[in-house]
């Protein structure tokens, strides 16, 4: 019994993979490095997309955008600007990530993380600035991408995993001189990327929203095996983002209440608004888990309640014939009726046939009468 459990698990198991995979799930094995080594330890992988730099350079008054070759070059400008943001996409040159810490003088603990894409949402102050982690969903496909991003003084770099981000809407409203966020420090700059990635949870949801939706519907309608097997994917997508965006609450308490006096307290009301939001998050991700939990055992409520009306109308129809069949069991004795008037005299009958006939159908349309009235049927 437990081992037909087993392959039964195994098969839902294989389902909500091969759903999954039709969805355009990805799974990727995070980067880490080995078990047991020095704190510190750079891990470069082969896989990883090769390093873009893209700057951002910008004040009150002034504004330049350019692609750059180095982040020497990227420090460069903040002598000239105010603030500078420095958009590292890929991870794959390794004299590029290296120059961040020595450019920036980066612990060696602050490049570990940035190169080890499994971290969980995170901030943390260091001497030489402040660092934290941000869990990004990925664009046009599930799953979620770590971006990592470092303030030192008025420089803020952002590291990506691969090109597509989220961050459009912060650019353009860098490159319009009367918006607020030209007028603010990197600390602003810095609410403004965290923000955008918290908000960008609100569309994943809404689409897993709408596909619980349908499922409701398909539930209360006619419900199939594929329907468990979707309802299951949703949920596991649920504790997925769940499991991600929980963090995401305690790197926002750090940012407000920890950040070492980088973060203004200007600054520090935008992130509890941004807090809320990633409170919001979380609290759509519980009421839909929830929710599709309810909707399992709503369609087990359902198989169950249509294998009781099955089972009903087979009863029903074992209950008329048994009687039916008692009586033509009876008539299939073999008793001799010459050998004594008492055995079974009516198959002298000339109406005898027709007479047990009609007997046995008015018995069936008692039984049928009686059930009706009992609201059986």
């Amino acid at each position: 019994m437990k081992l037909e459990s087993s392959k039964g698990a195994i098969v839902v198991q294989e389902q909500v993979r091969h759903i999954g995979a039709a969805l355009g799930f990805r799974h990727r094995r995070p980067r880490r490095g080995k078990p047991g080594s020095a704190p510190g330890t750079l891990v470069f992988h082969e896989d990883a997309a090769p390093t873009r730099l893209h700057v951002i350079a910008y004040g009150a008054d002034a504004f330049e955008e350019r692609d750059v070759e180095s982040v020497a070059e990227a420090r460069a400008l903040a002598e000239r600007f105010p603030n500078v943001w420095l958009d590292v996409i890929g991870l794959g040159t390794e004299s590029v990530i290296r120059s961040l810490g020595t450019e920036f003088d980066l612990h060696g603990l602050v490049l570990e993380d940035v190169l080890n894409t499994h971290q969980r949402a995170k901030a943390e102050a260091y001497p030489e600035g402040l660092f934290c982690v941000v869990r990004m969903p990925e664009v046009g496909q599930p799953g979620t991408e770590q971006v990592s991003v470092l303030l030192a003084g008025g420089v803020v770099v952002t590291v990506q995993e691969r090109p597509g981000d989220v961050f459009e809407a912060v650019r353009e409203r860098l490159r319009t001189p009367s918006r607020q966020i030209r007028q603010r420090g990197g600390d602003y700059l810095l609410y403004a990327i965290v923000d955008a990635v918290i908000d960008s949870y609100f569309p994943v949801l809404d689409a897993l929203s709408e596909r619980l939706e349908l499922l409701e519907e398909e539930v209360m309608g006619d419900p199939t095996e594929a329907t468990v097997t979707r309802l299951h994917a949703v949920r596991r997508e649920l504790v997925g983002l769940r499991r991600v965006a929980w963090p995401h609450r305690d790197m926002m308490n750090t940012l407000i209440r920890d950040s070492g006096g980088v973060v203004t307290e200007a600054t520090g009301i935008y992130l509890r608004d941004a807090y809320d939001h990633a409170m919001r998050i979380i609290e759509l991700t519980d009421s839909m888990r929830d929710l599709s939990a309810d909707l399992l055992s709503t369609y087990m409520s359902v198989v169950s309640n249509r294998m009781n009306e099955v089972m009903k109308v087979l009863t029903i129809i074992a209950t008329i014939f048994i009687p039916l069949s008692f009586i033509a069991g009876v008539y299939g004795m073999n008793f001799d009726p010459n050998a004594s008037p008492w055995n079974m005299p009516e198959l002298g009958w000339a109406y005898g046939y027709p007479a047990v006939l009609a007997f046995m159908l008015a018995f069936a349309v008692g039984l049928m009468v009686f059930f009706r009235r009992k609201g059986w049927f």
